[in-house]
């Protein structure tokens, strides 16, 4: 099998976002680490937000705006982050899904952006960061998805992921131990460093998978 070179090349046609990468692989005996992880990082959203000024802070709102660019209203379509610090809020605990996946959670509630855990054998490069066009649908973990005028990623088989929902063809599985994790970062509010950051942190307190890569996209030619 050819090398596929990480980060992936990604021509970007959304201005004012900064796409951080890591290739994850899952870690033996990773789901008895994550049940203390989910609950304190609960705690800090809780103790950090509140639901009735959550649109008012910085991250939250740069997302939105950078929907609204897009062509999405983000009070009808929310954003994944927005939507799981909700939950949160609301004292719903964080879902224990596949360690992958709740590792990815735990950093979108952490940087409040949304957050894509794609299966890495199903990506095909190079990638495209874009509004979605009319007619435009992709098969979402939702259901059928209308993707006009939504931010999405793309790479030569079509829909990956719309930082809404995620995609049916590259969605984590129980057989899946090798992932690449996406963080759509607002330019200027949130930088890779932060990003980089927050994941160290994470895998540090609940050791679930190894750090094989990170980046930013490499803008494609």
């Amino acid at each position: 099998m050819m090398e596929i070179p990480f980060p992936p090349q990604v021509r970007c046609e959304l201005p004012g976002w900064l796409l951080f990468w890591a290739d994850l692989e899952l870690l033996p005996d990773a789901d008895g680490r994550l049940e203390a992880l989910r609950s304190e990082v609960g705690e800090r959203v809780r103790q950090v937000y509140r639901l009735e000024t959550l649109g008012e802070q910085p991250t939250v709102a740069a997302v939105r705006r950078l929907f609204r660019q897009a062509g999405c209203d983000p009070t009808r379509y929310r954003p994944a982050s927005e939507a799981l610090l909700r939950r949160i809020l609301k004292e719903e605990d964080l879902p224990a899904i596949h360690p992958l996946v709740d590792l990815g959670n735990c950093v979108s509630a952490r940087l409040a952006v949304p957050v894509c855990i794609a299966d890495s054998s199903t990506i095909d490069p190079p990638l495209v960061w874009r509004a979605g066009r009319p007619g435009e649908t992709m098969a979402s973990l939702k259901g059928p998805f209308n993707l006009e005028g939504k931010p999405l990623l793309l790479d030569r088989q079509g829909p990956v992921d719309v930082p809404i929902t995620g995609s049916e063809r590259v969605k984590v599985t129980q057989a899946t131990s090798r992932v690449w994790l996406v963080a759509y970062l607002p330019a200027g509010v949130l930088d890779a460093a932060r990003a980089q950051d927050v994941l160290d942190a994470l895998v540090v307190a609940a050791p679930v998978a190894a750090v094989r890569g990170t980046g930013v996209m490499r803008q494609a030619g």
